[in-house]
């Protein structure tokens, strides 16, 4: 994590990863997949954050159009399901990818399963170069590889890229004790450490991502995507979230 000492409205980070859950662009109790004004919104948030200098990398869930997991468990190949899920992500990262460049704001999709007609493949130099030019790179398909999470594809991500910190936009305004839906009196945490959230078993991130964000010093901050401008206030260095770190 950056120690440096910021102004007020001046990020704290200078290289993010933001992890979007695929049902985060859906509109609730809608029956369409991808909501045209809800992906627009994020992507002002995006281009908001890109404006103010920081390097920005998205890894997008698929789980408003397919649920890999969910179907192994009714049936079908576990291994095939996965991969249907790799081609929902890219499909979501199209759809951000197209409302990010309406504003303006130039985007590279890179996915781990090459489909040159769509997206460039995952090249790690390529990609940093895209971010230090500005450009916002979206990493989809996952990590090409069946029976892991888009959530350990962000950690994955954000270690070969040396992102200072993952951004996780949920429904909730962090990570709590217990369900808050179910649970009135849940606890929210201002901070908890890796080993705290895996022993606790905190379901926010699998334990391969938490592990692996454990490993290389990846701080996650999580945080309530619904709220106007909380990507701005994350990177400003807000109290925003709960925040998810080493001991030290």
């Amino acid at each position: 994590m950056s120690n440096l000492k910021t102004a007020p409205g001046q990020p704290k980070y200078r290289r993010i990863v933001l992890k979007l859950s695929g049902e985060a662009l859906r509109e609730p109790g809608s029956h369409e997949a991808i909501s045209p004004a809800i992906v627009s919104d994020i992507a002002r948030q995006i281009q908001e954050v890109r404006d103010l200098g920081v390097e920005v990398a998205v890894v997008i869930g698929g789980g408003n159009i397919w649920r890999g997991l969910a179907a192994s468990h009714r049936g079908m190949d576990r291994t095939t399901a996965d991969y249907m899920g790799m081609l929902a992500t890219v499909i979501n990262g199209m759809a951000l990818q197209s409302a990010l460049e309406q504003l303006g704001v130039v985007t590279r999709l890179q996915t781990a399963i090459e489909m040159a007609n769509v997206a460039e493949p995952f090249i790690l130099r390529r990609a940093i170069r895209h971010l230090e030019l500005g450009r916002v790179v979206i990493f989809g398909a996952g990590t090409g590889n069946p029976f892991f999470s888009t959530d350990t594809t962000a950690a994955l991500r954000a270690s070969e890229i040396r992102a200072e910190v993952i951004l996780k936009a949920t429904k909730v305004d962090g990570i709590y004790d217990s369900d808050p839906k179910l649970n009135p009196n849940a606890q929210r945490y201002e901070w908890v450490t890796y080993s705290e959230a895996l022993t606790k078993r905190l379901k926010v991130m699998d334990s391969t991502a938490f592990s692996l964000c454990m490993d290389n010093r990846v701080p996650i901050v999580v945080f309530d995507m619904a709220v106007p401008h909380n990507i701005r206030r994350v990177v400003c260095g807000e109290k925003v979230g709960t925040l998810v770190t080493s001991s030290e």
